[in-house]
């Protein structure tokens, strides 16, 4: 799987589309545990993954953090502020670090307002995203530890957009709300079945497809819901780019700004 150049829900915009949204999106880097607003917060940007991948999660009284969704290359993150809604209901946190474009959500606000095909592309994107959201709550329900690690780390694969990744054992325990000596135990069969391999905080699917034999039928319905909803990448025009304005506001200190898109 090679390493995306570009947001798969941007590619399949038309030029139309582009028009009113490429000036304002900028190209940075995020880093793991950065957190990009919390619950109950603000939301002030908008961000299109373009292999970087972040983790929606709810904490609970007493400590715990429960991941409800994972959000990377084929999805947005923040979207529901350009439709009024100013506040997060779930806290956004980088789990893989990589490269993101993101704009100021008045600058999105606008172009929903007068692009419907944007409008309907973000809506239709929600309708996944909630999808994934029930489908993960039964999945922790109702399936096996072994087979909600094999889900994660294919659904974590497709949204980096590649089968290198940077986790640890210990955050796959907390995501998946078990003991971290348990998921080591499974990653290790994992491993001794030629499924991953893994070392020092990095994880390699070697077999996807025994992987998926081990997952449960969750990763198929996540994945399968946002295909069905969401429109194919299109062969964008030679002379389009998604520019980055000079002298962006960072909202943290480690965001460094990029090329052009």
């Amino acid at each position: 799987m090679s390493v995306p150049t570009t947001n798969l829900l941007l590619a399949a915009l038309s030029s139309h589309v582009a028009h009113f949204l490429a000036p304002s999106l900028k190209r940075t880097v995020l880093f793991p545990h950065q957190v990009l607003f919390d619950v109950q917060e603000l939301v002030r940007r908008v961000y299109f993954p373009v292999n970087v991948v972040a983790s929606l999660r709810v904490s609970l009284l007493n400590g715990q953090t429960v991941e409800t969704a994972m959000v990377g290359r084929d999805g947005v993150i923040g979207a529901l502020a350009a439709f009024g809604a100013k506040h997060s209901s779930s806290r956004a946190v980088v789990q893989i670090s990589g490269e993101c474009l993101f704009s100021e959500v008045e600058a999105v606000r606008n172009a929903v307002v007068n692009v419907p095909e944007l409008r309907s592309i973000i809506i239709s994107h929600e309708q996944a995203l909630l999808s994934h959201v029930h489908q993960s709550a039964a999945c922790n329900a109702t399936h096996n530890l072994e087979s909600r690690l094999a889900r994660r780390l294919l659904r974590a694969a497709d949204l980096h957009g590649s089968n290198e990744l940077r986790l640890t054992q210990e955050y796959l325990a907390e995501m998946l709300g078990a003991r971290r000596t348990t998921v080591t135990l499974i990653a290790q069969r994992f491993q001794d079945a030629g499924m991953i391999k893994y070392a020092r905080g990095r994880i390699t699917i070697c077999d996807p497809v025994k992987l998926q034999n081990a997952a449960c039928e969750c990763y198929r319905v996540i994945k399968s819901n946002y295909q069905a909803l969401l429109p194919s990448p299109v062969a964008a025009p030679a002379n389009r780019s998604w520019p980055q304005k000079e002298g962006a506001a960072r909202e943290h200190s480690n965001v460094q700004p990029l090329g052009r898109f």
